[in-house]
């Protein structure tokens, strides 16, 4: 067997370099092969002399399949088996000679990578682009030169690999460069500044421009890469680590000419000014999405949003009618592109999806005021009116489902709670339903009840977004119920693995944040539930991260005592709207503010899993959050099962402006699409049952 490099006739690959390929060809994980042609680049200009190692990888370690050197032009020629759909294929490059530098020699510290997929592309490209869409979608199942993950996580990640960049040419991919994610977030300038860098190091601009990289991305435990790869992979680690060190590098690495304007990187755009962090959230629409709401991951990682509102609609008030969209693990919409999924008695969906161990989904319908269900193909199970008792329910909110298959919802303006024994809309029942209809007289302490979650010990926790207390009681008796101080607008919660509840305070603690709750109590008195939530967001677009100024979030421990370190308020949360948990037990948190607020990462009560010297309750992310990507004002966050962070944009308050917005932007008050963060979050298992687990 001959692998040839391009241009080059009848190159006969060393005999240990044979012997690995032909042996690696009769694994059982691959299947027939295809030729492989490709190119290792730096900087945009061929590395020769480059060992270019082909992998296939599943849950195990693992297996080299080909290696071949790079020749002078940077090509390489190799033999390719086909995957199986439950492995993935990747490339990794390692020294050579930068023919941008040709003074340089040898470059030990280069290592690029490619990840292709279980399907890879007839010609392929190595280089910094692809690294870094390799790494940051990899984050969670790369260390140094090797993948390997479940067959879902390899998917998923190698599946999002092309959002970035274009595997034959290496240059932008798809996503990235939409209307979307162009020109309207700094997730460009981010990418191609942070591989203007690694090419630095890759072409050796100055003679000790490795170094430099690597001092800047040396890790919080003080690990110093040696390589590009491992540089790549510390910073997606800990992207806010040292971002202003790593950007520096820029102006030391390709400074303004003189009598020039530009810097004479090898990509543009580049930044200005430093990052915050060093992440590259992209954003997708699509799919019906308009004001979403609840978000919630099914078994194969696809993601449901429940939306607010109808795309093209002028949503200028609290007018919840929107259906229900799906998303595949790459961010592509699977539902109709206009209507979203429909029928089944919905209409109009809160912050109440739910999805079962059968993938069935469960939204409750706040416009529609019933519960209704479809299955895994956005078909609906409901009946044309869903399950509404009799006219018993009023505007859905929180809806989960607990391990022993029951459904439970709560009522947001009846002040009451819907139990479905195993999911059967005929069994269901009706708990704490107040006569008087006065929520200061509710038999179980609600007020506006919000969102819910179950503990290990199948105690069921209730937020209530009017006051400053939380319930709960056991699902064997939800007549006796328990009642317990927190923030003021209590909205999203979760629960780690040792039961903690982890409770979003939209108003935080402050003297502040309850004269805000008695407005709002005011307005939900005396005009009702709708005037209620138009106050809420009017406050909650104008605050600021901080005690006085901002949100909160509580923390009880299993018994409903308060943590020590509660309440968390400052470090970004400024309106926190919703929480997840990954599988580290590290927190993270929704805003709903302003675009220039993004989603905070707390430490949780595994603080091993945090950043040396942290504690839990500190913050990870940057003091003002991650952001970019295009976010609005921020509903919910979800962690899926690669590590990757979505949240719903779910108002434009500045379009919105609830009825007084000029025609041109009346219809631009809904919040528009996700937005996802990759690879940053410890995976958890899908669908979301009980606390979280690790897949």
């Amino acid at each position: 067997m001959h692998i040839g490099i391009q241009g080059k006739k009848d190159f006969r690959m060393p005999a240990v370099i044979f012997a690995l390929t032909s042996t690696a060809l009769s694994l059982p994980t691959c299947a027939t092969a295809a030729s492989l042609g490709g190119q290792v680049l730096g900087g945009g200009a061929p590395i020769a002399n480059s060992t270019v190692t082909l992998w296939a990888t599943s849950a195990g370690a693992p297996k080299q399949l080909a290696q071949v050197l790079s020749g002078a032009d940077g090509r390489f020629m190799l033999t390719a088996p086909t995957a199986h759909a439950d492995s993935s294929l990747y490339l990794v490059a390692q020294g050579g000679q930068p023919t941008a530098n040709k003074a340089a020699g040898n470059n030990p510290a280069i290592a690029m990578m490619t990840v292709l997929g279980s399907k890879p592309p007839a010609r392929v490209t190595i280089n910094e682009f692809t690294t870094i869409a390799s790494v940051w979608t990899h984050n969670q199942v790369v260390d140094g030169k090797v993948i390997k993950g479940s067959s879902l996580a390899l998917r998923i990640t190698a599946g999002n690999v092309p959002n970035f960049v274009d595997l034959a040419t290496g240059g932008w991919g798809t996503t990235i460069q939409d209307p979307l994610n162009s020109s309207q977030t700094p997730t460009m300038a981010n990418f191609a500044t942070l591989a203007s860098l690694l090419a630095g190091c890759a072409t050796q601009v100055a003679a000790d421009a490795c170094t430099k990289l690597f001092a800047a991305a040396t890790t919080p435990a003080g690990a110093v890469p040696t390589d590009t790869l491992a540089a790549a992979e510390a910073i997606a680690r800990s992207p806010a680590h040292q971002a202003d060190r790593i950007f520096a590098l820029l102006d030391q690495f390709y400074p303004v000419p003189q009598g020039k304007k530009m810097r004479a990187t090898p990509f543009l755009p580049y930044l200005t000014f430093a990052p915050s962090a060093w992440v590259f959230p992209l954003k997708f629409a699509g799919g019906g999405i308009s004001g979403g709401g609840k978000l919630m991951f099914d078994s194969q990682g696809n993601v449901w949003v429940g939306n607010n509102f109808i795309v093209g609609a002028q949503n200028q008030s609290i007018l919840w009618n929107g259906n229900l969209s799906k998303f595949a693990p790459n961010g592509k919409a699977l539902s109709p592109i206009t209507t979203g999924f429909s029928g089944g008695g919905l209409s109009g969906v809160g912050f109440g999806l739910a999805i079962d161990a059968q993938d069935n989904i469960w939204p409750s319908g706040y416009a529609s005021q019933n519960l209704t269900k479809f299955d895994s193909a956005g078909k609906p199970l409901s009946p044309p009116d869903g399950w509404n008792f009799n006219g018993q329910l009023g505007e859905m909110q929180g809806i989960i489902v607990a391990p022993n298959g029951d459904i439970w919802a709560v009522d947001e303006t009846r002040n009451q709670i819907v139990h479905l024994p195993k999911g059967d809309p005929s069994k269901g029942r009706i708990y704490c339903q107040n006569p008087s209809k006065d929520p200061l007289k509710n038999p179980c302490g609600l007020f506006a009840p919000f969102h819910l979650a179950i503990d290990q010990q199948d105690y069921i926790w209730v937020s209530n977004s009017i006051g400053s207390s939380v319930i709960r009681f056991h699902v064997s008796d939800p007549t006796k119920v328990e009642k317990f101080d927190v923030g003021f607008s209590g909205s999203g919660m979760a629960i780690d693995s040792q039961g903690n509840v982890w409770h979003a305070e939209r108003f935080g603690t402050s003297e502040r944040g309850r004269l805000k709750i008695i407005e709002m109590m005011a307005a939900y008195v005396i005009k009702g539930e709708k005037a209620a939530t138009e106050s809420l967001v009017h406050n909650l677009s104008a605050q600021k991260a901080g005690y006085f100024e901002g949100g909160s979030v509580s923390v009880l421990r299993p018994d409903g005592s308060r943590a020590l370190f509660s309440p968390v308020t400052g470090k970004g949360l400024a309106g926190p709207w919703a929480v997840a948990i990954d599988g580290n037990d590290n927190v993270w948190v929704s805003n709903l503010v302003s675009d220039s607020t993004g989603i905070v990462q707390l430490c949780g009560v595994r603080s091993e899993t945090c950043p040396p010297g942290m504690k839990t309750g500190d913050a990870i992310s940057p003091p003002g959050g991650y952001v970019g990507g295009g976010m609005q004002q921020l509903v919910d966050i979800g962690v899926g099962p690669a590590g990757d962070v979505w949240v719903t944009n779910n108002w434009d308050i500045d379009a919105a402006a609830f009825g007084n917005a000029s025609e041109a932007l009346s219809t631009r008050g809904a919040g528009q699409g996700v937005v996802v963060f990759f690879g940053m979050a410890k995976p958890v298992k899908t669908p979301l049952i009980g606390p979280p687990r690790q897949p």
